[in-house]
């Protein structure tokens, strides 16, 4: 009985020590399976960084997307090969090395642009040149910005505005200041009364012939 239960508690522990002795899928003789692949997309014209670039595992479910930066960074395996795309850019592969030494690499991708160049094409708004002479000829154009700028701009017209219009929020704060400085002026004194000034005075009958104080309809 004794012979069996040790051979029963052999024939458990031989698979479990197998599986001891195998090597770790990150050191085997000092190489890495798994790689911390990190680094920067950039334009081949000016080195400026490429956001938002995938970068995928081909024939894989993993990779990732570049910062706002071109920085990239995630786990990938040895022997990876990298797909690079982006918008406007020929797609790029990087196989990652099988030969690294530890479990870190960096790499800075250049990325070219992806340029069509299409044929020239001119585009006119008539069939012909003739139809277009004429309808361009018929043309009623609008007044030249000049010419309204002139004619806005007339003495007679930018004073009748400036008569009709209300004083704006500088002029009204100009008025009130000026109230205000001519109480603090006067303060614990009578005002001055207009009625003994003979420059008023002038002032009034000069308003009274000009018809200043006659009843507008």
């Amino acid at each position: 009985m004794k012979k069996f239960i040790t051979l029963f508690i052999i024939t458990l522990l031989i698979p479990i020590f197998s599986y001891s002795q195998k090597k770790s899928p990150n050191s085997q003789d000092g190489k890495h399976d798994l790689v911390q692949f990190s680094g920067v997309v950039v334009e081949g014209d000016s080195l400026k960084p490429v956001p938002y670039t995938s970068i995928i595992v081909q024939n894989g479910h993993r990779g990732t997307v570049s910062d706002y930066f071109g920085y990239y960074s995630f786990v990938a395996q040895e022997g990876d090969t990298i797909e690079f795309s982006a918008i406007g850019f020929n797609s790029a592969f990087f196989i990652i090395p099988d030969t690294l030494t530890n479990n870190k690499y960096s790499l800075i991708q250049v990325l070219t642009m992806d340029t069509v160049r299409l044929a020239i094409t001119d585009v006119y708004p008539w069939p012909t040149k003739e139809q277009f002479k004429k309808a361009f000829l018929a043309l009623n154009l609008p007044e030249d910005d000049i010419i309204r700028a002139d004619r806005n701009m007339a003495r007679a017209d930018v004073k009748e505005r400036m008569t009709g219009m209300a004083m704006d929020a500088s002029l009204n704060y100009k008025y009130n200041m000026q109230q205000y400085q001519s109480k603090l002026y006067y303060a614990g004194q009578l005002p001055p009364n207009n009625l003994l000034n003979p420059i008023a005075w002038a002032k009034f009958i000069k308003a009274w012939k000009n018809g200043d104080f006659k009843k507008k309809n």
